[in-house]
């Protein structure tokens, strides 16, 4: 019996973590497509989000038009691969697999050299918290920080607060460093009940979305970029103390437990929104809620990331939610490239073009995938994105097989 009990613990841990079956009331092992849309709701906003994202009720002319269009781009590559010499197509073990070169380094020339040096010397030399208050005083960013339960009152010099406060919580280096017994704003109890009443994500967000406004508005911000072009990537970090965002990550820390500060990154050099990630999971399962869920002017579409944000689901995702989805892959050459006319000549390319994506299974999905689509791009599925990975994975992975 003892070993009957042991192994029936053993398989429901197996399918707990395979998500095959789940868990009522569960925050992590609960079915994660609760949260889509569903019923009259759904079929109200259909037409919505049809609408918006450009996409037909019915599945056949949305997918035809994506059909002639990934037709079109194959042929305009392959016409330009034979003056492209950094492009090959080399056979490899059997195989054949697409090739890039490595970009050649351009060595920096002496007038930027001289141009840092410049800019460097007219730097002032000021300390961190001189950089907070005065970009407070130039953006109002600290009105965003209201009080939690009296959104309209507004202590006396709580500006200053606010900035010591965020600076002791960026910092990590608690309130000593910043307390000032004989400043009324910069106490400890008064730091503490700021932290305590004005600090949390809402106002976070609310401060971040003025700072990216007035940071848009600068005329040198401007040659960047527009805005249109934003990149994901994570930051690791060692997690010495107990905490639900932690996980282990063998391969960077060995037994330690980590977590992965993901953050989007606009060509305007600003930070759209961020996440904390378990330091397993691969950045792909995060990636659209942090782009979804960012909440300042600007509204880029086309996404760069590295190969941890990789995924064939996220690429067609992307493309139904009306972004652009750019990943620079490491190994561009083992990754599988998707026809959907199996009788289409694309030159050098048909080498590599194998993988086939049947329109007929498709089809019979798009009410899910509408739904699913809908789903993210009205915010109902975005309070958990660990639930939001999993209903993207099993609604749109039988769609494309």
């Amino acid at each position: 019996m003892h070993a009957y009990v042991f192994c029936i613990l053993d398989c429901l841990q197996t399918a707990l973590k395979r998500w095959d079956i789940f868990i009522s009331p569960s925050w992590r092992y609960a079915d994660p497509r609760a949260n889509l849309l569903s019923g009259a709701e759904s079929e109200a906003v259909k037409p919505i989000i049809c609408r918006a994202l450009e996409l037909q009720s019915t599945p056949y002319p949305s997918l035809q038009a994506l059909a002639s269009e990934l037709d079109e781009t194959y042929k305009s590559v392959a016409a330009r691969l034979p003056e492209n010499p950094s492009v090959s197509i080399e056979l490899e073990d059997g195989q054949r697999k697409l090739t890039l070169s490595p970009i050649d380094k351009i060595p920096e020339p002496p007038s930027v050299i001289a141009l840092w040096d410049r800019v460097a010397d007219l730097m002032p030399r000021v300390d961190l918290p001189e950089v907070i208050l005065e970009v407070s005083a130039r953006t109002g960013f600290t009105k965003a920080f209201t009080h939690i339960s009296e959104k309209s009152s507004r202590a006396k010099d709580i500006e200053t607060s606010i900035c010591a406060a965020i600076m002791a919580e960026a910092c990590n280096t608690g309130f000593e460093p910043l307390s000032r017994y004989e400043i009324p704003a910069l106490k400890r109890d008064r730091l503490s009940w700021v932290t305590q009443n004005y600090l949390r994500d809402s106002t976070s967000t609310d401060g971040n979305a003025v700072l990216v406004k007035e940071h848009s508005q600068i005329l040198l911000v401007n040659h960047w970029g527009e805005g249109e072009i934003a990149s994901a990537d994570g930051m690791r970090f060692v997690v010495p103390v107990k905490t639900v965002h932690a996980g282990p990550n063998p391969k960077y820390f060995g037994f330690g437990k980590a977590v992965t500060w993901y953050n989007l990154l606009s060509d305007q050099l600003s930070g759209l929104n961020d996440l904390p990630i378990p330091g397993t999971l691969r950045d792909s399962l995060s990636l659209l809620a942090v782009v979804l869920e960012q909440q300042t002017e600007l509204h880029p579409t086309t996404i760069m990331t590295d190969t941890g944000a990789y995924s064939d689901v996220i690429f067609g995702l992307f493309r139904l939610l009306g972004y652009r989805f750019s990943p620079r892959l490491a190994d561009i050459g083992g990754k599988r490239f998707w026809r959907i006319d199996p009788g289409a000549d694309y030159g050098e390319l048909n080498a590599i073009a194998t993988s086939k994506a049947r329109l007929n299974k498709i089809a019979p999905h798009w009410e899910d995938i509408l739904r699913l689509v809908g789903s993210l791009k009205l915010g109902a599925s975005l309070r958990d994105w660990r639930k939001l990975s999993l209903s993207t994975a099993k609604l749109i992975r039988p769609s494309i097989c």
